[in-house]
């Protein structure tokens, strides 16, 4: 067989164009790393978070939407002094640096107290900024078009990565200890790290960036505005406003099932190795899962129906959901549907989430589309979990949670219905225009 009907068929079954084929396969391995090296460490966060009390949760949050509102302003100070070229090289050289501090620093005193809470915080912070930026250099490479058809393929490496991450977790825990792991995840963020750089150059031929592309805007120049324009173009956009509602509404409903999984894991696992194991366990069955719709669904999905599926029918998935675990509740039932939302949010919710973003311009994908996967994200984590607090104090038990989380997720779906629609009209006309325009 010759080397170009490999490529041919390679190409067609991701559903790109063969000269998409390179800068497709190095998404997909950027967001494996990633991937990889965050869900290496994510068990690692959850057992601390249970070994510091289900009940503080809610504090933890706090101060993880408090970090991250310190941080963003200096992400978009950055952005506004980095070219774009280069701008993710300090953003992942940071974060490679922690991930080699938190190294030593659990070598030296790995059960502290304090250093476990600091690790839940700091590693809630770098799992959404990394991921932000990586997504944020998606929208920059790739146009729209490219975009509903790529997208998903790109996020099924974040699903293969969510498989080889607790794997190795379970694998290497005994032999390098969370010390090693976290060495082990920074070297993967430095891979990524290496990949970036081809796909910026693609960008400038066959990409978003390439003569005669809407907008052409340089790589070489910084982000336009000042350290606080992301949060002042949110404000001032109804479209990006209805994405952060978007989001909040998701981070609502998440947060719901996230304190009902931790309480219930608490009291059926009281044993730290125990509720690794579960959390790991629910992790590779939701990765295989997400996995297999992003390639063979999620792709196709967009383009026969948009960009509206993708954002409406998990919300309405987990509201029926939410209506079963209120008339009977039980942890099968929850994990069964923490595994399904967690599944539609990987393979369906977040490719259609950045679709949003491909047709905007450069200070609406790196600055505001930074503050709404941040800020406005643990935003809501913080408010939710004071929230569910709230409503435990009722003493309803999951009954009223699940009823709440019913209506928000109801409400989730009606929102991304109407963000997917003008999505999908902004993609007709950029088409439209560029098949007229002889582009």
């Amino acid at each position: 067989m010759s080397t170009p009907s490999v490529v041919h068929r390679l190409s067609t079954t991701i559903n790109a164009e063969e000269h998409e084929l390179r800068p497709a396969l190095s998404g997909f391995l950027l967001f494996f790393c990633l991937f990889a090296g965050y869900f290496m460490l994510r068990p690692i966060r959850e057992s601390m978070g249970i070994a510091a009390g289900v009940e503080n949760l809610q504090w933890l949050f706090t101060t993880t939407f408090f970090v991250m509102l310190a941080a963003v302003p200096l992400f978009a100070w950055l952005s506004s002094r980095v070219p774009r070229l280069h701008f993710v090289d300090w953003v992942y050289g940071f974060f490679c640096l922690n991930l080699l501090l938190f190294s030593v620093l659990f070598l030296l005193q790995g059960e502290n107290p304090w250093l476990a809470r600091a690790f839940y915080v700091w590693i809630s912070v770098y799992n959404l900024f990394v991921v932000s930026v990586a997504w944020s250099l998606m929208a920059d490479v790739f146009d729209s078009a490219q975009a509903k058809r790529l997208f998903a393929f790109i996020a099924a490496g974040a699903s293969v990565g969510g498989l080889v991450g607790p794997a190795l977790s379970a694998l290497l825990i005994g032999s390098l200890g969370e010390a090693g792991l976290m060495l082990l995840a920074a070297l993967l963020l430095g891979r990524a790290l290496a990949l970036k750089f081809s796909l910026m150059r693609w960008r400038e031929v066959g990409g978003a960036g390439r003569p005669g592309a809407t907008p052409a805007e340089s790589t070489r120049k910084p982000v336009p505005g000042n350290p606080f324009s992301g949060m002042t173009r949110v404000l001032q956009s109804p479209y990006l406003l209805g994405i952060a509602g978007f989001v909040v509404l998701l981070a609502t409903v998440t947060t719901f099932l996230y304190f009902e999984q931790a309480r219930l894991v608490a009291e059926l696992f009281p044993d730290r190795a125990a509720q690794v194991r579960v959390f790991g366990t629910i992790d590779v069955v939701v990765q295989a899962g997400a996995l297999l719709s992003q390639l063979f669904i999620t792709g196709r999905l967009a383009q026969t129906l948009g960009v509206r599926v993708l954002l409406a029918i998990v919300p309405l998935l987990v509201c029926v959901g939410f209506i079963g675990l209120a008339l009977m509740p039980s942890f099968v039932l929850l994990a069964a549907l923490m595994i399904v939302r967690r599944i539609g949010e990987y393979a369906f919710v977040r490719p259609g989430r950045e679709m949003l973003f491909a047709p905007l311009d450069a200070e609406s994908k790196y600055k505001a589309k930074n503050v709404i996967d941040t800020v406005v994200y643990r935003a809501g984590d913080a408010v939710s979990g004071w929230g569910k607090t709230a409503l435990d104090m009722f003493g309803q038990g999951a009954g009223l949670v699940a009823v709440a989380g019913a209506i928000c997720a109801l409400l989730w779906g009606y929102l991304g219905w109407q963000l997917g629609k003008q999505a999908d009209r902004r993609t007709e006309v950029r088409v439209g225009g560029a098949v007229g325009s002889g582009a």
